[in-house]
């Protein structure tokens, strides 16, 4: 318990104390975030903001999964250390993207296919790395592996476990359009899965998942790192977390519910990612067959500021549906935990 707290206090004393002095190092060397013009007109007043402040969200978090381990019996395990590892691979992508963007005085950094590419490279050596470095188990999972306990076969995990990585990093930034939304909501999946990280160390002989503790670290940093950055992110933000942030979060998601044997409840967690995505998809599926939009633009988030709804109104909105989804799956993981301690 006080690896996890010294874990989640380091990630956010960083996060919350480095990010002024980002803000400064961004701002002397005009590294604005530029908008998207097709984008509601108030976000415009947004322009020049300091961005790429997902540096600041991956070095709290290295930093405080590192000291998490300091002073203490705890080792470093390779689920942990992979989860690490695919996190700032993903906000070194970002960061390429955030960059080029910057540079070339755009909204756009990388093209789609570079984007993508650099994407599948990332899940497809976290699959690989999962199964013959990890060894994890290839069994469908929702609240343990025993359940459904499906045997997908190595190729057939490795297969879903890239599609999860890819989704996960999508939509988190597809969601990261106003402030402080993605932090906020990604807050809360990772309270979560530090719960649910600690209970399955705690009842190892229900879930048999040695690296629980380690896994519930990585949790717990991200959301001391995701809080501290909060600080200065939350409407009106002073500064965005980019690309760099938002496929670094997205990624750490997808890859701690995979190695925690999550696979179904990853949906219910980052419910309010989901959503975001799937608004996305209905509206180019409606547009292109029917020839029309449901929603005013998409993702929803601005659709509700188009009709009217403050800024503020809307994100406090959607992390009260991200609190509640995350509680959600949370309260799914406890009820087949008490089902399951019956039997036993």
């Amino acid at each position: 318990m006080l690896s996890l707290m010294k874990s989640g206090g380091v990630g956010f004393l960083v996060a919350l104390l480095a990010t002024p002095w980002w803000i400064r190092f961004v701002q002397s060397r005009s590294m604005g975030q530029r908008i998207r013009e097709d984008g509601p007109a108030s976000h415009q007043a947004k322009a020049g903001t300091p961005t790429m402040g997902g540096v600041i969200i991956v070095l709290a978090t290295v930093l405080g999964y590192i000291c998490g381990h300091l002073g203490s019996a705890l080792t470093f395990t390779r689920s942990g250390l992979l989860v690490v590892a695919v996190f700032v691979a993903s906000g070194l992508l970002g960061f390429l993207d955030d960059f080029i963007g910057i540079r070339n005085a755009r909204n756009l950094g990388l093209n789609k296919r570079g984007k993508l590419a650099g994407q599948v490279l990332i899940a497809a050596g976290f699959a690989l790395a999962a199964i013959y470095w990890v060894h994890t188990s290839t069994h469908l999972s929702f609240t343990r592996v025993s359940l459904p306990g499906w045997n997908l076969s190595e190729i057939g995990w490795m297969a879903i476990a890239a599609f999860v990585i890819i989704a996960t990093s999508n939509a988190v930034n597809l969601t990261d359009g106003l402030d402080g939304l993605a932090a906020g909501s990604g807050a809360f999946c990772f309270g979560v899965l530090s719960i649910i990280g600690y209970w399955q160390y705690r009842h190892f002989q229900i879930y048999h998942l040695h690296a629980s503790l380690d896994l519930a670290l990585v949790a717990v940093a991200l959301v001391g790192a995701t809080l501290g950055f909060l600080w200065w992110n939350a409407a009106p933000a002073r500064i965005y977390m980019g690309d760099t942030g938002s496929l670094a979060i997205g990624t750490g998601l997808g890859a701690l519910c995979l190695l925690m044997n999550l696979d179904l409840l990853l949906p219910i967690i980052g419910g309010l990612f989901v959503a975001e995505t799937l608004s996305v998809i209905l509206q180019v599926f409606s547009f292109r067959v029917f020839g029309r939009r449901i929603f005013r633009m998409a993702p929803f988030h601005h659709h509700f500021e188009l009709k009217g709804w403050p800024e503020i109104t809307v994100i406090i909105r959607f992390w009260i549906l991200a609190a509640l989804l995350a509680a959600l799956g949370l309260g799914i993981f406890y009820g087949d935990f008490v089902k399951i301690a019956k039997v036993i």
